[in-house]
């Protein structure tokens, strides 16, 4: 991400005489017929920083559940400051000093910070549990490593930046030395990410040695010393990072070229979609919308960034007709909409491509063929009251070979395709009839580069055809790259929207964070476009 510094010495300077701290030697794992993990060996020295890149299905998760001691591997070792760790024994890790930072937090929300890092340590309810040296100890940690957190607030009031840092005080509380943060800046904005990373320099001028997992390459290149590449299982490359370059990293991650998305200027039409000072009811602990403006117009990639909370759920179950707004109004062509629905919106022209594919854009207990028709099977593929299944398996059949499904035939079940083959169905389904409105929710969430830039692509074609789109991403680079206009949604309301590259990347985090309420021109005229 642009902004970031990486001044750091070279790891020829710096780590050639370190003692290695961790040891994988010729790790092997098979499911049944898979090769999951296929002798890799890598090593990692104290006070660096080693970037693990893969597609999805790689095999890193695999890797680090066999160091974890949560998978046991098939041949090969794992070592732990020269001792070799006991095979499927997670404590052995944890005693070891590994700690590990998962991309979704296990904190318990009703509890206190300082209750979530010492828990597991020892009883807090024993008489002699001693809340003060604990306490000592968690602020010493805390200001030694810019992890800035109130010991006595309760999780469910942090941010997400503050509770990573929690996650990261609970290792670090735990005496950990080797720290793996798994996709560690997956829901942060830009200005928690720089933080992070200063965060990490203390760790690693301290001694600490990270693993850090990612499929953002620029942050790759911005963090880390060294760069471990998968492949299908294997490990097909490995560089010092100041030797390499992204598109060098990409083509070894998925084994081609990947060339940037190429976006050129907007066509840009009138209004499709308006909405006019919208609210919405709140629904569980989701925020709602509050006097929301904007439209969408033809030929034009409209970005909404924020961080994940802030009213997005809210603005796309509006749009797909999931939810109806409880005051304002909306147009789409001119004309006001009303008895709002899922099956109105989609005749209204509107694509809708999910935020989670598996929860809510497919049924994974059901066929590709079934997924494919499942928004149409009434208007497209019933004949005198019977699905037509010939018509329904050719519908299949092209959007497998138009958008390069990979799956063994129309019956699969869809839980068995990947991540990436599974958002790709949902793409073709959703594109296919050539809507004239596009929501694209996280398209391209969890998925790797190669995966990513397909999807890229087809949102790119649809806008050169003339289709307005909402894109919602958590991923700044996301919009940065791709949105011709840009909104920030902070606690259910909207910025002003402003053209590609007219905000910095630290003015549109500072949005997102809600740190400049008066420069966020909220409702009314000053949120229309």
């Amino acid at each position: 991400m642009s902004g970031f510094n990486r001044d750091m010495p070279s790891p020829e300077e710096s780590f050639e005489n370190a003692p290695v701290v961790l040891r994988l030697s010729g790790v092997t794992k098979r499911f049944g017929s898979l090769t999951a993990n296929d002798a890799i060996s890598f090593s990692v020295r104290r006070g660096e920083i080693v970037a693990l890149l893969g597609e999805n299905g790689a095999g890193k998760t695999t890797l680090m559940n066999i160091l974890f001691g949560h998978y046991v591997a098939d041949e090969g070792t794992v070592e732990a400051f020269g001792k070799e760790l006991p095979a499927g024994d997670p404590r052995a890790a944890l005693n070891a000093g590994i700690g590990m930072v998962h991309q979704h937090f296990t904190l318990a929300e009703n509890m206190s910070v300082l209750e979530n890092i010492v828990l597991g340590t020892e009883s807090m309810w024993l008489i002699r549990f001693d809340h003060r040296a604990a306490r000592t100890r968690i602020g010493k940690l805390a200001n030694d490593f810019g992890l800035a957190v109130d010991p006595d607030k309760r999780v469910a009031a942090l941010s997400v930046g503050e509770r990573q840092r929690v996650e990261i005080l609970k290792a670090l509380y735990r005496d950990a030395r080797v720290l793996i943060l798994d996709e560690p800046t997956a829901v942060l904005t830009p200005n928690e990410t720089e933080a992070l990373f200063r965060t990490l320099k203390i760790l690693v001028a301290e001694g600490l040695s990270i693993i850090f997992i990612s499929h953002k390459l620029n942050e790759v290149m911005a963090v880390s010393d060294r760069v471990l590449v998968l492949r299908g299982g294997r490990l097909v490359g490995e560089s010092v990072t100041s030797r390499t370059t992204r598109a060098e990293l990409a083509q070894l991650m998925v084994g081609r070229e990947i060339p940037p998305p190429s976006v050129a200027p907007a066509t840009v039409g009138g209004p499709i979609l308006t909405f006019n000072e919208v609210s919405t009811a709140r629904t569980g602990t989701g925020t709602p919308l509050d006097k929301v403006s904007f439209s969408l117009n033809a030929g034009e990639i409209t970005g909404l960034a924020g961080v994940s909370g802030n009213g997005q759920a809210a603005l796309a179950a509006l749009l797909s007709g999931i939810e109806r707004p409880m005051s304002g109004s909306i147009t789409i062509g001119g004309k006001p909409v009303a008895n709002w629905s899922p099956q109105a919106a989609l005749s209204s022209g509107i694509g809708r491509i999910p935020e989670d594919r598996h929860a809510i854009g497919t049924i994974v207990d059901m066929s590709v063929t079934e997924n494919a028709i499942s928004e149409r099977y009434r208007t497209r593929f019933s004949r005198h009251g019977f699905l037509d299944w010939s018509a329904a398996r050719s519908f299949a059949e092209e959007i497998i070979r138009d958008y390069d499904v990979k799956c063994p035939s129309p019956e699969t079940r869809i839980r068995l395709l990947s991540g990436g083959n599974m958002q790709k169905l949902i793409l073709g389904r959703a594109l296919d009839s050539d809507p004239s409105i596009i929501l694209a929710n996280q398209p391209t969430r969890g998925l790797d580069v190669g995966a990513v830039s397909y999807v890229h692509q087809r949102l790119l074609q649809a806008r050169e055809r003339g289709a307005a789109i909402l894109l919602i991403s958590e991923d700044l680079d996301e919009i940065l790259a791709l949105a011709d206009r840009i909104v920030v949604i902070s606690k259910g309301r909207l910025s002003a929207p402003s053209a590609r590259g007219e905000r910095s990347v630290r003015e549109i985090g500072e949005l997102m964070a809600g740190h400049q309420d008066a420069a966020l021109e909220l409702a009314g005229a000053g949120n229309a476009a």
